[in-house]
C-alpha cells in the first residue's frame, strides 16, 4: 500500500476496530516519522507500519519505529530474521507476509508473533500459491496465528479465511475504494470499473511479480518481457509507477489491485466496510451451518 496507505486511512481502520497499517516503503526517516506522528493525532488505537526489507535505509526506518513506540510491524520483500533481535528488544509485535509454507516456518522459528499468508490473488507484489491452498497449509504448519490475505473483499471471504484456519484477515484493495483513502479518484474509479479478469501480473521475469489492472504500462511490460530485455530495463520501467497511479495516471501508473476488484461496486467509508465485513461473515457462517446440518 505504498503511496496509498496514509495516516487518514490507517487511523480510520484502527478507529473502526481493525489494525491500520502505514507503508514505510521508500519513505525517508523524516517522512516516516511525520506519518506516524500524524496517525497518532487521528487515533488513540494501536496501528502498525509495513516495512519493505529491501530498502537501503531499513535500519534507520526501524530506528524511527522504535523511537516512536510503534507497536506492530508487518514485513515484506524478504526474510526479517536479521531484524528480529531489535524488534524483540523494543517489544514490537512482528507479522511477516509470507507466500509459502517454507518461509512461514522459517520466520516462526525466528520469533514471528504471527504470519500474513498472502495468496496470489492479492494486488501488488505476489507469490504463486492461491489464498485457499496457502492459508490452510500454513495454518496446519504453525502454532502461531495466521492472517489470511489476497482475494478477500467481503464477509464471505472472512468466513472462508476462518474456515481455512486463519485468525484474522488483511485487506488492501477493498480499502483503496473508501472515502478515507487519499489516492486520486481515478484510481478508485479504475477499481470500480474492473471486472474479474482485468488484472494482470507484470514483472515475472524480474523475480518481483506485481499484480496490476491492465493498462498501457501493463502492455509495455508484456512487450518487453516477451522480447526478453534485461531485467534492469524492466525495473527501470516500474520505478515510481505506483506513486504515479496514486496521483491519477491510469495509463502509465502501476494501478496495483487484487482480483477482487470485480467485487467492489461502490466507494464506502472504512467503518461501513468493516461493519459489512463482520455482519456478512456472520450471515455466511449461519448459512453454512444450515447447509451442513442438512447433509
Amino acid at each position: 500500500m505504498a503511496s496509498v496507505s496514509s495516516p487518514r486511512l490507517a487511523a480510520a481502520v484502527s478507529n473502526a476496530g481493525g489494525l491500520g497499517i502505514l507503508a514505510a516503503s521508500s519513505q525517508t526517516e523524516e517522512s516516516l516519522r511525520e506519518q506516524i506522528i500524524a496517525t497518532k493525532k487521528l487515533t488513540d488505537k494501536p496501528f502498525g507500519v509495513n516495512l519493505m526489507l529491501m530498502m537501503g535505509n531499513i535500519q534507520k526506518q526501524i530506528d524511527v519505529l522504535i523511537e516512536e513506540n510503534v507497536q506492530v510491524v508487518t514485513t515484506g520483500a524478504g526474510n526479517p530474521g536479521a531484524f528480529f533481535p531489535r524488534f524483540k528488544e523494543a517489544g514490537i509485535v512482528v507479522m511477516p507476509v509470507v507466500p509459502s509454507v517454507a518461509l512461514a516456518k522459517r520466520v516462526a522459528r525466528q520469533g514471528a508473533h504471527a504470519v500474513i499468508a498472502e495468496g496470489t490473488e492479492a494486488g501488488g507484489h505476489i507469490g504463486e500459491l492461491t489464498t485457499m491452498v496457502l492459508v490452510a497449509q500454513v495454518a496446519d504448519s504453525l502454532d502461531i496465528p495466521v492472517i489470511a490475505a489476497g482475494g478477500i473483499a467481503d464477509g464471505r471471504g472472512l468466513a472462508a479465511a476462518f474456515a481455512l484456519g486463519a485468525e484474522a484477515v488483511q485487506l488492501g484493495t477493498r480499502f483503496v475504494a473508501t472515502v478515507e483513502c487519499e489516492v486520486h479518484d481515478n484510481y478508485k474509479q479504475q477499481i470500480l470499473k474492473a471486472n474479474d479478469r482485468d488484472t494482470i501480473v507484470t514483472g515475472r521475469t524480474t523475480g518481483h511479480p506485481v499484480r496490476i489492472i491492465r493498462n498501457k504500462l501493463a502492455r509495455e511490460f508484456e512487450r518487453l518481457e516477451a522480447e526478453r530485455v534485461p531485467v534492469e530495463e524492466l525495473e527501470k520501467l516500474g520505478t515510481g509507477r505506483l506513486k504515479a497511479a496514486a496521483s491519477g495516471d491510469m495509463e502509465m501508473g502501476s494501478v496495483m489491485s487484487g482480483q477482487i476488484a470485480g467485487m467492489i461496486n461502490e466507494i464506502e467509508t472504512v467503518a461501513d466496510v468493516i461493519k459489512e465485513l463482520v455482519s456478512g461473515a456472520k450471515d455466511t457462517s449461519k448459512s453454512i451451518h444450515e447447509k451442513i446440518s442438512n447433509l
